[in-house]
C-alpha cells in the first residue's frame, strides 16, 4: 500500500512538472512615462531607475526622482553605425544587478528608463531574470525615439520616408515622445541621494 502511495505521489509530481514546465522568470512589463509617473505618486515601494550614461544623466537632464544606475558605459570609440556617425556604447556594467540588489528589494516596483526605451528594455530583462518580480520598462524613454516612430517596421519606414520627403518639422529629432514630451518633472540637479552608489565612495586620502 505504501509503495502504491509513493508511486502515485511521484507520478503526480512528474505530471505537474511536465504540464507546467520549469519556473520561468516573469517578464518585464511595458508602460509609458505618464503611467510610470502616476505609479511613483500612487503605488508604495515604487522606484524609478535611469540606466543611461553618467553624461546623459547630468547634461541632458533626468526625472527628478530617478536613481542613476548606468547599464552601458559610453566609450571613446567614434565610428559609423548604420547611417550615422557617433561615439559608441562600450562595455556593459558588470555590477549592474549587484548594485541594484544592494538598494532595492526583489518585490519593489522598479521602473526602468533610458533615452528611448532600447537600453531600458535590456536592463529590465536582466533584472527580471535576476529575480526581481515587478519590473517595468518605460518604453517611450526620457527623450523618446526619433520622430516619427512606429513599432511596426513597415509603417515606421513608410512614414519616416514621407516625413523626410516633405520636410516635416522635427523629423529625425527626439522629444516628440517620452518623459519630457509629457511635461513630467525633470532636472539637471545632481542630488547625491540618487547618484550611482559606487560614484559616491570617496578614495582614501
Amino acid at each position: 500500500m505504501k509503495r502504491v502511495s509513493s508511486a502515485c505521489i511521484l507520478f503526480a509530481f512528474c505530471s505537474l512538472f511536465f504540464l507546467t514546465g520549469p519556473v520561468i522568470a516573469q517578464e518585464a512589463k511595458k508602460i509609458l512615462s505618464i503611467e510610470a509617473y502616476d505609479m511613483l505618486n500612487t503605488v508604495p515601494d515604487t522606484f524609478l531607475i535611469d540606466v543611461r550614461s553618467r553624461s546623459e544623466y547630468q547634461f541632458v537632464g533626468h526625472p527628478t526622482e530617478a536613481y542613476l544606475f548606468p547599464y552601458l558605459y559610453l566609450s571613446n570609440e567614434f565610428k559609423k553605425k548604420g547611417d550615422d556617425y557617433g561615439y559608441q556604447f562600450g562595455n556593459k556594467n558588470a555590477n549592474f544587478i549587484k548594485e541594484i540588489s544592494k538598494l532595492f528589494q526583489k518585490t519593489n516596483n522598479l521602473l526602468i528608463i533610458c533615452r528611448d526605451g532600447e537600453r531600458s528594455a535590456m536592463a529590465a530583462k536582466d533584472l527580471a531574470a535576476a529575480g526581481f518580480k515587478n519590473v517595468y520598462n518605460v518604453e517611450d524613454g526620457f527623450e523618446g525615439p526619433e520622430f516619427p516612430y512606429f513599432e511596426n517596421s513597415n509603417m515606421n519606414k513608410y512614414y519616416r520616408q514621407l516625413a523626410m520627403r516633405n520636410k516635416i518639422h522635427g523629423f529625425n529629432q527626439r522629444r516628440h515622445y517620452g518623459w519630457q514630451w509629457w511635461g513630467l518633472p525633470w532636472t539637471y540637479e545632481m542630488n547625491p541621494k540618487y547618484i550611482y552608489p559606487p560614484d559616491l565612495t570617496q578614495p582614501a586620502k
